[in-house]
């Protein structure tokens, strides 16, 4: 890119807006489990320092007109990041013009900072309208911004990443890629992290308890770097904390997802906003997760399951004690076991009517609206 002008055209083509897919997806990319194989792309680029200068956006000078659509979105949450927005933003422009040439839109999502960070962010749309901001009036979380972001954007190919300068934009480029590939959602792997090991180590621990309930096989479930499909947002339960479950809500959904290994960078400027309690917060959610998502149409299979397994114990209980009894060898006025398995029989019944009572909720408030359909002949 000329270096006198940092707004200009890449001398390579941008790229274009795929063609429909064939239904015949890439067979090699693509594990029995739903996700693909990861993707290590950290050696074909040089990354560097990559910052360039961290003064604020030059004008654009506006030698032609920009596309009327965009082809490519950016989600960005972002709280007290007054330091890396301006490095961030040069960075991020650069590299969306190299890709689409101009064919993009940015969302900073402020979600309630207390620095000067809106301030910073009105300068840079000033600069460039493609880079838009959105203020929180107060601190809603990550979920929150991200469904404000998803609302906004129109872009077949939407991405998301931390406005911490940790997740590089050079990845946007490989990200797009893969989608454009088939897949229809892809998640970043930070494959190498520079974080402190009591950050680590709780994470390997969450993704590994994340991988065997939802049965998605991918590492780093907590990568802001994403890359979606648009149609696959619509479909998505962004509340909460689950924004972590996104790619398995996805998977649910019959969408193709896969990872990709991704360069992550140790922490520029300010402190990270997430403590332990995220992981608390994190495995409600999963609880959650599973209850309205994956069993929203049959609550009474995870309802009726438990019941009636807790009702077979207290009955085998109180059949093994009546036995006892019968033959003379105890007395159940001092045998408190009779009395827990009675409660566990009551409980267990009371399970089953819950899970009775859900599916007639379900039957009553579910529609064909729900369902992902991925094309139709008609």
């Amino acid at each position: 890119m000329d270096s006198s002008n940092p707004f200009g055209r890449a001398d390579r083509q941008p790229v274009t807006t795929p063609q429909p897919q064939s239904s015949e997806r890439p067979e090699h990319r693509h594990a029995d489990s739903g996700v693909g194989n990861a993707v290590d792309r950290s050696s074909m680029y040089d990354t560097g320092d990559g910052a360039g200068s961290s003064a604020l956006l030059p004008d654009r000078e506006l030698t032609g007109q920009w596309p009327a659509n965009p082809m490519v979105s950016v989600v960005i949450p972002l709280m007290n990041e007054s330091g890396s927005l301006p490095e961030l933003s040069e960075r991020l422009q650069k590299t969306l013009e190299e890709m689409t040439g101009g064919a993009y839109e940015v969302y900073f999502i402020d979600d309630g900072s207390t620095d000067n960070s809106y301030e910073i962010l009105r300068e840079v749309n000033r600069r460039n309208p493609r880079l838009k901001a959105i203020r929180f009036r107060t601190n809603y979380g990550k979920s929150a911004a991200l469904a404000v972001g998803f609302e906004r954007v129109k872009s077949p190919f939407v991405f998301t990443m931390d406005a911490d300068l940790q997740d590089d934009p050079n990845e946007l480029p490989h990200l797009l890629e893969t989608l454009q590939g088939g897949y229809d959602l892809v998640s970043g792997w930070k494959k190498t992290r520079h974080d402190p090991w009591h950050k680590t180590l709780p994470s390997k621990l969450f993704n590994g308890v994340v991988q065997m309930v939802t049965g998605l096989h991918i590492h780093d479930f907590n990568c802001g770097l994403k890359g979606y499909r648009h149609e696959v947002l619509p479909l998505l339960a962004v509340y909460g904390e689950m924004h972590r479950y996104l790619p398995a809500q996805a998977h649910w959904q019959g969408f193709r997802v896969t990872e990709q290994a991704v360069q992550h960078h140790p922490r520029k400027y300010g402190v990270s906003k997430f403590g332990m309690s995220r992981f608390v917060k994190g495995f409600l959610d999963l609880l959650t997760l599973v209850l309205t998502i994956k069993y929203a149409r049959r609550p009474l299979h995870v309802f009726g399951t438990v019941g009636i397994i807790t009702a077979t114990v207290g009955f085998l209980v109180d059949l093994w004690l009546t036995i006892e009894w019968f033959l003379g060898m105890t007395s159940l006025t001092n045998r408190p076991l009779a009395l827990l398995g009675v409660l566990l029989i009551i409980v267990g019944v009371q399970l089953i009517s819950i899970g009775l009572v859900g599916e007639m909720i379900a039957k009553n408030s579910l529609s064909n609206d729900q369902y992902s359909i991925r094309e139709s002949l008609e």
